[in-house]
């Protein structure tokens, strides 16, 4: 049976990867780093965590199409046309990737590597359905260091519409999270966590990134890490 489910796996990974490819969604690298990760997630957290990730991935990729025409004149769209870098699969699911990979080798720390595992994704899909819709259906922009208005599309830009995006991005991950782990606070802790996580990514663009001390690849990554931990210690003191 468990080789069956792993077949299984293998072929879904490798049905996505072929799409991803032949879709222009990912580089080269970049399909094989998310086969890589996807079969780490499905070892540390299973179905669960595989659908955590193909939901992250179809909202990421769906928000980033969305308008594209738009944002295109804007300046706004992303570089190379929205295909993702290996170092881009990295910064949004590497730390998932990680906690997988915890979760597979030490099942005492399945349950809670799970949990912030979903934290990450909380927080990847609420920063990017933030920027890539927010920066669509945003009416006001806001530096997040001052509140006063700044440019749309500008690191550390925010606006409300876009925040509320991301919130309910992050919303249907913790949805999906809780179907599978069961229902409890964990759904609220895992909004809080996306919050938490696309407020610091926010923040870090506003400053370091805007300063050219930090890439975009690192800010991200530090996004997700911010989300699992705030899972995390939202958990340690739930106990």
């Amino acid at each position: 049976m468990m080789f069956f489910q792993l077949g299984i796996v293998l072929l879904l990974l490798a049905l996505g990867m072929g799409y991803s490819a032949r879709a222009g969604k990912l580089t080269t690298p970049a399909v094989w780093m998310g086969g890589l990760l996807g079969l780490l997630i499905y070892l540390g957290a299973g179905f669960v965590g595989l659908a955590l990730l193909a939901l992250f991935f179809g909202l990421g990729t769906a928000a980033s199409a969305w308008k594209v025409a738009d944002k295109r004149r804007l300046g706004l769209a992303e570089e190379n046309k929205g295909r993702r870098t290996a170092g881009q699969v990295i910064a949004n699911a590497g730390v998932a990737g990680a906690l997988g990979l915890l979760s597979w080798r030490y099942p005492p720390a399945a349950p809670w590597g799970q949990l912030l595992l979903a934290g990450s994704f909380a927080a990847a899909t609420a920063d990017t359905l933030a920027s890539e819709l927010g920066n669509v259906y945003g009416r006001r922009y806001y530096n997040v260091l001052t509140f006063k208005p700044d440019t749309r599309g500008l690191n550390g830009v925010v606006s409300l519409e876009g925040t509320l995006l991301g919130l309910a991005g992050s919303a249907l991950i913790a949805a999906v999270y809780c179907l599978g782990a069961g229902w409890s606070a964990a759904f609220g802790w895992l909004l809080l966590a996306g919050t938490a996580g696309n407020f610091a990514d926010s923040l870090l663009g506003a400053t370091l990134e805007r300063r050219h001390y930090l890439t975009n690849n690192a800010v991200n990554l530090l996004n997700t890490l911010v989300g699992a931990l705030t899972t995390g210690a939202l958990y340690w003191l739930a106990k």
